[in-house]
Protein backbone atom coordinates (compact mmCIF):
# COMPACT_ATOMS: atom_id res chain seq x y z
CA UNK A 1 0.00 0.00 0.00
CA UNK A 2 1.36 3.42 -0.83
CA UNK A 3 1.42 6.52 1.02
CA UNK A 4 -0.79 9.59 0.80
CA UNK A 5 0.62 12.69 -0.05
CA UNK A 6 -0.55 15.95 -1.95
CA UNK A 7 0.14 15.97 -5.42
CA UNK A 8 2.02 19.10 -4.98
CA UNK A 9 3.94 18.51 -1.85
CA UNK A 10 8.07 18.10 -3.73
CA UNK A 11 8.30 14.15 -2.35
CA UNK A 12 5.03 13.23 -3.82
CA UNK A 13 7.45 13.30 -7.58
CA UNK A 14 10.83 12.56 -5.69
CA UNK A 15 9.10 9.39 -4.40
CA UNK A 16 6.98 8.42 -7.14
CA UNK A 17 10.78 8.63 -9.48
CA UNK A 18 12.12 6.43 -7.05
CA UNK A 19 9.52 3.83 -7.30
CA UNK A 20 7.72 4.23 -3.81
CA UNK A 21 4.25 4.01 -3.97
CA UNK A 22 2.43 6.49 -3.89
CA UNK A 23 -1.32 8.12 -3.50
CA UNK A 24 -2.88 11.17 -4.39
CA UNK A 25 -5.52 12.10 -1.92
CA UNK A 26 -8.59 11.85 -4.17
CA UNK A 27 -7.24 8.16 -5.52
CA UNK A 28 -6.93 7.65 -1.72
CA UNK A 29 -10.33 8.96 -0.89
CA UNK A 30 -11.92 6.12 -3.46
CA UNK A 31 -10.28 3.43 -1.12
CA UNK A 32 -12.68 1.61 1.28
CA UNK A 33 -9.83 1.23 4.43
CA UNK A 34 -8.47 3.51 7.00
CA UNK A 35 -5.20 5.10 6.62
CA UNK A 36 -2.91 5.37 9.45
CA UNK A 37 -2.08 9.42 10.51
CA UNK A 38 1.14 10.02 10.60
CA UNK A 39 2.07 13.48 11.90
CA UNK A 40 5.82 15.07 11.35
CA UNK A 41 6.76 17.36 13.60
CA UNK A 42 9.41 19.01 11.59
CA UNK A 43 12.13 21.30 13.63
CA UNK A 44 14.66 20.32 10.81
CA UNK A 45 15.77 23.40 8.61
CA UNK A 46 15.69 22.09 5.42
CA UNK A 47 12.49 21.38 5.63
CA UNK A 48 11.79 19.70 2.21
CA UNK A 49 15.04 17.49 2.86
CA UNK A 50 13.93 16.05 5.83
CA UNK A 51 10.24 15.77 4.32
CA UNK A 52 11.60 13.25 1.83
CA UNK A 53 13.99 11.23 4.32
CA UNK A 54 10.84 10.66 6.53
CA UNK A 55 8.32 9.74 3.76
CA UNK A 56 10.33 7.40 1.84
CA UNK A 57 10.94 5.13 4.87
CA UNK A 58 7.08 5.29 6.05
CA UNK A 59 5.69 5.41 2.49
CA UNK A 60 7.57 1.22 2.22
CA UNK A 61 5.45 -0.40 3.89
CA UNK A 62 2.35 -2.13 2.47
CA UNK A 63 -0.65 -0.06 4.56
CA UNK A 64 -1.79 3.15 3.64
CA UNK A 65 -0.05 6.22 5.34
CA UNK A 66 -1.69 9.49 5.66
CA UNK A 67 0.98 12.48 6.52
CA UNK A 68 0.44 15.66 8.25
CA UNK A 69 3.25 17.73 8.35
CA UNK A 70 3.32 20.25 11.51
CA UNK A 71 5.46 22.90 12.66
CA UNK A 72 5.80 24.71 16.06
CA UNK A 73 2.64 27.44 15.82
CA UNK A 74 4.94 30.77 16.63
CA UNK A 75 8.81 29.52 15.09
CA UNK A 76 9.38 30.81 11.64
CA UNK A 77 11.63 28.73 9.69
CA UNK A 78 14.25 30.46 7.76
CA UNK A 79 15.37 28.17 5.50
CA UNK A 80 12.60 27.26 3.68
CA UNK A 81 10.10 28.95 1.43
CA UNK A 82 7.23 30.86 3.04
CA UNK A 83 5.03 29.75 0.31
CA UNK A 84 5.76 25.82 1.15
CA UNK A 85 5.37 26.20 4.47
CA UNK A 86 1.52 27.88 3.79
CA UNK A 87 0.66 25.38 1.70
CA UNK A 88 2.19 21.87 3.10
CA UNK A 89 2.05 23.04 6.92
CA UNK A 90 -0.34 23.46 10.01
CA UNK A 91 0.50 24.58 13.14
CA UNK A 92 0.43 22.61 16.18
CA UNK A 93 -2.41 25.07 17.15
CA UNK A 94 -4.37 24.19 14.27
CA UNK A 95 -4.26 20.01 15.04
CA UNK A 96 -3.98 19.23 18.84
CA UNK A 97 -7.83 18.62 18.70
CA UNK A 98 -7.02 15.65 15.85
CA UNK A 99 -6.08 12.27 17.18
CA UNK A 100 -3.06 10.48 15.25
CA UNK A 101 -2.04 7.08 14.91
CA UNK A 102 1.43 7.76 14.84
CA UNK A 103 4.25 10.92 15.32
CA UNK A 104 7.79 12.15 14.61
CA UNK A 105 9.40 14.67 15.80
CA UNK A 106 12.39 15.23 14.03
CA UNK A 107 15.92 16.72 15.51
CA UNK A 108 16.54 19.92 15.63
CA UNK A 109 20.71 22.31 15.36
CA UNK A 110 19.94 23.61 18.56
CA UNK A 111 21.98 21.42 20.71
CA UNK A 112 24.18 23.78 22.47
CA UNK A 113 21.16 25.28 24.39
CA UNK A 114 19.80 24.61 27.12
CA UNK A 115 16.36 22.80 26.60
CA UNK A 116 14.53 25.51 28.63
CA UNK A 117 16.32 28.37 26.19
CA UNK A 118 14.41 27.05 22.98
CA UNK A 119 11.98 29.53 22.07
CA UNK A 120 9.37 27.28 21.47
CA UNK A 121 10.34 25.00 24.31
CA UNK A 122 7.14 25.52 26.36
CA UNK A 123 5.05 24.44 23.04
CA UNK A 124 6.82 21.51 22.89
CA UNK A 125 6.10 20.26 25.94
CA UNK A 126 2.52 21.34 24.84
CA UNK A 127 3.08 18.72 22.25
CA UNK A 128 4.80 15.78 24.32
CA UNK A 129 2.25 16.24 26.45
CA UNK A 130 -0.25 15.83 24.03
CA UNK A 131 0.97 12.76 22.63
CA UNK A 132 -0.52 10.72 25.90
CA UNK A 133 -4.32 11.88 24.97
CA UNK A 134 -3.97 12.28 21.13
CA UNK A 135 -0.95 10.03 19.70
CA UNK A 136 -0.69 6.37 19.52
CA UNK A 137 2.81 6.16 18.80
CA UNK A 138 5.85 8.96 18.98
CA UNK A 139 9.50 8.67 17.86
CA UNK A 140 11.54 11.03 18.90
CA UNK A 141 14.58 11.60 16.67
CA UNK A 142 18.26 13.07 17.62
CA UNK A 143 17.30 16.26 19.47
CA UNK A 144 13.45 15.49 19.21
CA UNK A 145 14.15 12.09 21.18
CA UNK A 146 16.72 13.97 23.67
CA UNK A 147 13.89 16.26 24.47
CA UNK A 148 11.35 13.76 24.88
CA UNK A 149 13.57 11.62 27.28
CA UNK A 150 14.22 14.54 29.13
CA UNK A 151 10.80 15.89 29.34
CA UNK A 152 9.35 12.41 30.27
CA UNK A 153 12.06 11.06 32.64
CA UNK A 154 14.44 14.10 33.54
CA UNK A 155 17.45 12.15 31.83
CA UNK A 156 19.76 15.31 30.50
CA UNK A 157 21.74 15.83 27.36
CA UNK A 158 25.72 16.53 27.83
CA UNK A 159 27.82 18.67 25.49
CA UNK A 160 30.67 16.66 24.51
CA UNK A 161 34.18 17.59 23.35
CA UNK A 162 33.82 17.26 20.01
CA UNK A 163 31.05 16.31 17.26
CA UNK A 164 30.27 12.71 16.90
CA UNK A 165 30.18 12.58 13.42
CA UNK A 166 30.06 9.42 11.24
CA UNK A 167 28.56 6.05 10.39
CA UNK A 168 29.29 4.04 13.76
CA UNK A 169 28.88 0.48 13.95
CA UNK A 170 25.63 -0.14 16.73
CA UNK A 171 24.66 -3.48 18.38
CA UNK A 172 21.09 -5.06 19.16
CA UNK A 173 20.47 -5.43 22.46
CA UNK A 174 16.91 -7.21 22.58
CA UNK A 175 16.42 -9.36 19.80
CA UNK A 176 13.17 -9.92 21.09
CA UNK A 177 12.10 -6.61 19.90
CA UNK A 178 8.91 -6.24 17.90
CA UNK A 179 10.75 -3.20 16.77
CA UNK A 180 14.07 -4.85 15.72
CA UNK A 181 12.37 -7.86 14.13
CA UNK A 182 14.96 -8.80 10.88
CA UNK A 183 17.96 -7.12 12.10
CA UNK A 184 21.26 -8.06 12.65
CA UNK A 185 23.51 -8.46 15.58
CA UNK A 186 25.02 -5.12 14.31
CA UNK A 187 23.93 -2.35 12.29
CA UNK A 188 25.96 0.92 11.15
CA UNK A 189 23.73 4.40 11.69
CA UNK A 190 24.78 7.78 10.59
CA UNK A 191 25.52 10.08 13.58
CA UNK A 192 25.56 13.59 13.49
CA UNK A 193 25.64 15.35 17.35
CA UNK A 194 27.34 17.50 19.66
CA UNK A 195 25.88 16.15 22.57
CA UNK A 196 24.94 13.04 23.97
CA UNK A 197 22.93 10.59 26.51
CA UNK A 198 24.28 8.34 28.70
CA UNK A 199 23.53 5.19 29.69
CA UNK A 200 24.00 4.81 33.35
CA UNK A 201 21.22 8.18 33.33
CA UNK A 202 19.05 5.95 31.20
CA UNK A 203 19.16 3.08 33.21
CA UNK A 204 18.52 4.80 35.91
CA UNK A 205 15.06 6.19 34.70
CA UNK A 206 12.43 3.80 35.10
CA UNK A 207 10.70 1.88 32.41
CA UNK A 208 13.38 2.63 29.45
CA UNK A 209 14.71 -0.32 27.55
CA UNK A 210 17.49 0.09 25.58
CA UNK A 211 17.66 -1.77 22.13
CA UNK A 212 20.46 -0.57 20.67
CA UNK A 213 23.47 1.06 21.74
CA UNK A 214 27.30 1.75 20.19
CA UNK A 215 30.38 1.60 22.21
CA UNK A 216 31.63 4.38 20.12
CA UNK A 217 28.21 6.53 20.41
CA UNK A 218 26.84 5.54 22.94
CA UNK A 219 22.87 4.47 23.36
CA UNK A 220 20.70 4.64 20.20
CA UNK A 221 17.21 3.50 20.77
CA UNK A 222 15.75 3.86 23.69
CA UNK A 223 11.90 2.47 24.45
CA UNK A 224 9.51 4.22 26.36
CA UNK A 225 6.89 1.39 27.00
CA UNK A 226 4.76 3.31 29.27
CA UNK A 227 4.44 6.57 26.95
CA UNK A 228 4.32 4.50 23.59
CA UNK A 229 7.18 5.95 22.38
CA UNK A 230 10.90 5.42 21.10
CA UNK A 231 13.42 7.43 21.05
CA UNK A 232 16.60 7.38 18.54
CA UNK A 233 19.62 9.53 19.27
CA UNK A 234 20.99 9.28 15.38
CA UNK A 235 20.04 9.17 11.91
CA UNK A 236 19.00 6.12 10.49
CA UNK A 237 16.66 8.71 8.15
CA UNK A 238 19.47 10.53 6.13
CA UNK A 239 19.94 10.07 2.40
CA UNK A 240 23.24 8.90 1.66
CA UNK A 241 24.99 12.46 0.71
CA UNK A 242 24.01 13.79 3.96
CA UNK A 243 26.83 13.75 5.90
CA UNK A 244 28.68 14.88 2.85
CA UNK A 245 26.69 18.21 2.80
CA UNK A 246 26.87 18.44 6.78
CA UNK A 247 31.09 18.01 6.08
CA UNK A 248 31.05 20.06 2.69
CA UNK A 249 29.13 23.08 4.76
CA UNK A 250 31.52 22.97 7.61
CA UNK A 251 34.56 22.88 5.35
CA UNK A 252 33.38 26.06 2.84
CA UNK A 253 32.21 27.83 6.31
CA UNK A 254 35.66 27.51 8.01
CA UNK A 255 33.99 25.68 11.06
CA UNK A 256 36.64 22.71 12.55
CA UNK A 257 34.94 19.61 11.73
CA UNK A 258 36.64 16.03 11.43
CA UNK A 259 36.15 13.81 8.53
CA UNK A 260 32.99 11.79 8.97
CA UNK A 261 34.02 8.27 10.38
CA UNK A 262 33.61 5.30 8.66
CA UNK A 263 31.43 7.06 5.62
CA UNK A 264 33.74 7.58 2.23
CA UNK A 265 35.73 4.87 1.41
CA UNK A 266 38.98 4.99 2.71
CA UNK A 267 37.87 8.12 4.68
CA UNK A 268 38.59 9.88 1.38
CA UNK A 269 36.03 12.45 1.55
CA UNK A 270 37.08 12.92 -2.11
CA UNK A 271 35.69 9.11 -3.17
CA UNK A 272 31.71 8.69 -3.33
CA UNK A 273 30.13 7.69 0.34
CA UNK A 274 28.61 4.00 0.70
CA UNK A 275 25.47 3.70 2.30
CA UNK A 276 25.45 1.24 4.74
CA UNK A 277 22.09 1.74 6.81
CA UNK A 278 19.53 1.53 4.05
CA UNK A 279 18.07 -1.41 4.95
CA UNK A 280 18.03 -1.58 8.54
CA UNK A 281 16.57 2.00 8.33
CA UNK A 282 13.40 0.50 6.43
CA UNK A 283 13.50 -2.59 9.21
CA UNK A 284 13.56 -0.11 11.58
CA UNK A 285 10.89 2.38 10.41
CA UNK A 286 8.84 -0.69 8.70
CA UNK A 287 8.61 -2.27 12.35
CA UNK A 288 7.33 0.62 14.08
CA UNK A 289 4.93 1.29 11.40
CA UNK A 290 3.37 -2.48 11.48
CA UNK A 291 3.07 -2.16 15.31
CA UNK A 292 1.23 0.82 15.09
CA UNK A 293 -0.95 -0.97 12.58
CA UNK A 294 -1.36 -4.09 15.09
CA UNK A 295 -1.97 -2.01 18.57
CA UNK A 296 -3.94 1.13 17.36
CA UNK A 297 -7.76 1.62 17.11
CA UNK A 298 -9.81 1.06 14.32
CA UNK A 299 -11.91 4.14 15.42
CA UNK A 300 -9.30 6.91 15.83
CA UNK A 301 -11.54 8.68 17.95
CA UNK A 302 -10.55 6.45 20.63
CA UNK A 303 -6.72 6.99 20.76
CA UNK A 304 -5.53 7.91 24.28
CA UNK A 305 -9.24 6.91 25.60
Amino acid sequence: MPIKLPAALPAFNVLTREGVMVLDEDTAGHQDIRPLRIALLNLMPKKIQTENQFARLIGATPLQIELTLIRMSEHQTKNTAAEHMEEFYQPFQDVKDQKFDGLIITGAPIEHLDFADVTYWDELCEVMEWTQTNVHSTFGVCWGGMAMINYFHGVKKHLLDHKAFGCFRHSVCDHTSHYLRGFSDDCVIPVSRWTEMRQDEIDAASGLKTLITSADSGPALVEDAAHRALYIFNHFEYDSGTLKQEYDRDVADGTPINVPTNYYPGDDPTQAPLNKWRSHAHLLYGNWINEIYQTTHYDIDKIGT
